[in-house]
């Protein structure tokens, strides 16, 4: 005789049930998110009041689930959605040495945000007073991710203020976060990270949105915007734009078919029918200007945390040729330093003895005439581009040089004093800061 069902099964068993069912009520209004909705497993928890996850699993308190969808099955099809947000703009690893429960409640904020922007009728839902002045003052401001969110509610907000924020935009329960961030540390990797994965997720579901939209909507500007971390994987996509195309010497895996090549060497020896090109064209990084301004406004911590975040990324298999060439200036007014970067060991000598060089005022144009020095002279092949860290309170060129330029910017900074023909990112200072010291 088979053993009676408990409570406890019956309400895990209908959990399980619910949860495609809320997936299936998504996929009419965001079907480009199939993958993403398909990523967390579903698992009942019975100390869980509510939805969570951890980048991999969505935990749910069966009991909870079955009232809420008997109730107001809307809130779960909107919690479901914030859940997967957060992973996709992968809020659950990027906060650094923020304050949790602040940080907790920018991602909140930018999640719902979003969903409340994007106005669908499986999650829509009326605007409180609270949400609608809030939204307000982000739209004014021009905010969207949680970075920026962040440090919008720290410099505006009073702790009993945040909690009246908290309460309203708390829909999941975020106590199964990672901790710490070891992304960064590829050595206790052993297989894809859940943020990772999530990555690739997000970048699938961006071209599938393209494909059905066909163009940029409201909801691919909204969505992708909210995403965007001013450092991470925001900053290394941003040096992608200084990409040079060029062959490099290794086995072109897309140019042929493995299959007849072993079939060629098992059956006449050592003579595959087809030979791999030796050879793949490729957009990667070989020459590259950093320019560090080390005026008496710049702080050394932050500079440190600069150069590890960007050498990081640049020692990345993808974005380095094997003769790559990076110069790091520093610089105030004048030019204090230049040192030439050509490998790992260059990289591991400059971070290991690093100073910082200068103290002076800010003066952009010695940079750029040093460079076009260079170019004329024969010592320097054209770069692929500049990259200036600075605070932006400095005298800027007037002409555009012949290659192409970025301020890097700490903090806030007057927009309108850029020159038209220089890209711009503002970076946060929270993850250069957790870059110097290790956390």
């Amino acid at each position: 005789m088979a053993k009676p069902e408990t409570q406890t099964e019956w309400e895990t068993k209908m959990g399980q049930k619910i949860i495609p069912y809320i997936k299936s009520e998504l996929y009419v209004d965001f079907p480009f998110l199939d993958l993403a909705f398909a990523q967390l497993i579903p698992e009942g928890k019975q100390e869980l009041n509510g939805i969570a996850t951890d980048g991999r699993m969505l935990f749910f308190g069966p009991a909870w689930l079955i009232d809420i969808f008997k109730s107001n099955d809307l809130f779960l099809t909107r919690g479901y959605l914030h859940a997967t947000l957060h992973c996709m703009y992968e809020h659950l690893w990027i906060r650094g040495i923020r304050n949790p429960k602040i940080w907790s409640l920018a991602c909140d904020i930018a999640v719902e945000y979003t969903i409340d922007t994007l106005d669908r009728s499986t999650t829509r839902r009326i605007l409180s007073f609270v949400r609608t002045k809030i939204y307000q003052a982000l739209k004014r401001e021009g905010l969207i991710s949680a970075a920026e969110i962040y440090e919008f509610l720290l410099e505006n907000y009073r702790e009993q203020e945040l909690f009246e924020l908290a309460k309203e935009f708390h829909v999941d329960d975020h106590r199964y976060w990672p901790e710490k961030d070891n992304s960064k540390n590829p050595q206790i990797l052993t297989a894809p990270s859940p943020q990772q994965d999530w990555q690739k997720i997000a970048r699938q579901s961006e071209m599938k949105r393209n494909k059905q939209d066909n163009g940029e909507t409201e909801t691919s500007v909204t969505l992708r915007n909210a995403s965007l971390e001013p450092t991470g994987h925001r900053y290394g996509d941003f040096l992608k734009k200084f990409t040079q195309r060029r062959e490099e010497l290794h086995v072109n895996q897309d140019e042929f078919e493995l299959s007849y090549y072993t079939y060629g060497l098992m059956q006449y020896g050592n003579i595959p029918l087809i030979e791999p090109q030796e050879t793949r064209e490729e957009n990667k990084i070989r020459e590259l200007v950093i320019a560090i301004d080390t005026s008496y406004s710049t702080s050394g911590e932050l500079v440190e945390g600069f150069l590890k975040e960007t050498f990081a990324l640049l020692s990345k298999e993808d974005y380095f040729f094997r003769d790559n060439r990076v110069h790091v200036l520093q610089c105030d007014e004048k030019i204090r330093q230049d040192i030439l970067i050509t490998g790992a060991s260059d990289i591991d000598r400059l971070l290991e003895k690093f100073q910082i060089v200068g103290g002076g005022s800010t003066d952009f144009r010695p940079v750029f005439q040093y460079v076009n020095e260079m170019l004329e002279t024969g010592k320097w092949e054209m770069p692929g581009g500049l990259l200036y860290f600075t605070d932006g309170n400095g005298v800027y060129p007037k002409a555009p040089p012949s290659y192409p330029c970025a301020f890097l910017f700490l903090g806030e900074y007057k927009k309108e004093n850029v020159p038209a023909w220089a890209m711009q990112l503002k970076l946060d200072k929270e993850e250069l800061l957790e870059e110097h010291y290790g956390y």
